[in-house]
């Protein structure tokens, strides 16, 4: 073989070794990219994705005073937040009592974050910490949440707090800061491991029936077959916000 054809099969085999080692790299970093994928909904090692929407329905019918008291207490176990009994409270769930003045009629109900569709409090956050997953949930990046509140001044809920005070036994998988602003998660780390919210659980084991969590877009699942039969209805609807929380009975 003369040194021509050799320095020319020298640089084919160089080319292929260099192609090669390229789409290995590219292999390897698509996989490490899945391996830091968002968490998963529902199905362990399944991204979050708009296939899904998370949804809740409350029967306000089988939610009373003790149904929602518990479901506040079970919400501040999970979680690790407290209440001081002052009106810098952290509130990711509280209740709410209504009555009408016409009928008489009493109704109480767990107010959360509504996890909008269209959420305002995105809308309005300067630094990209208030955000919704491709599944619906609305959370808040603590690393990027500077304290500046227009969130809550946006949310028509009134479903987020201020951290004022130093945190203490705070949980690794819902983190807090002072200074932070926090609502209800929907129990996001629950659901990414295949499993309802801790309110549901709590309210369901109080009076079966009371809370329904599922997934929205599924016309097959029991949430979406209940609110296809039932009449139930999102606060404040006239705002087009479309909440992931739906009532039934208010």
């Amino acid at each position: 073989m003369s040194d021509q054809a050799r320095a020319a099969g020298e640089g084919v085999s160089r080319r292929r070794l260099l192609t090669g080692a390229a789409t290995l790299a590219t292999t390897m970093i698509a996989a490490d990219l899945l391996l830091v994928a968002p968490a998963a909904a529902r199905a362990p090692g399944e991204a979050a994705s708009a296939k899904n929407r998370w949804g809740l329905l409350i029967d306000l019918a089988k939610v009373d005073a003790k149904v929602c008291d518990a479901c506040v207490a079970a919400c501040q176990k999970e979680n690790g937040w407290t209440s001081h009994g002052n009106t810098h409270d952290p509130q990711w769930m509280r209740r709410i009592d209504l009555k009408d003045n016409a009928s008489g009629r009493q109704v109480t109900l767990p107010m959360m974050c509504q996890h909008c569709a269209n959420p305002p409090c995105v809308d309005v956050c300067p630094t990209t910490a208030s955000f919704k997953r491709p599944d619906g949930i609305v959370l808040v990046d603590r690393h990027l949440c500077i304290g500046c509140r227009y969130c809550m001044m946006a949310c028509p809920y009134k479903a987020r707090s201020f951290v004022f005070h130093a945190v203490e036994g705070q949980m690794y998988h819902a983190p807090r800061g002072k200074g932070t602003v926090e609502a209800c998660t929907l129990c996001v780390h629950r659901i990414d491991a295949g499993r309802d919210p801790v309110c549901v659980e709590t309210a369901n084991a109080l009076k079966p029936g009371a809370m329904m969590f599922g997934d929205l877009n599924d016309k097959a699942s029991a949430i979406s077959r209940k609110v296809s039969q039932a009449a139930v209805t999102r606060v404040r609807r006239d705002l087009g916000l479309e909440p992931g929380v739906l009532y039934q009975g208010l």
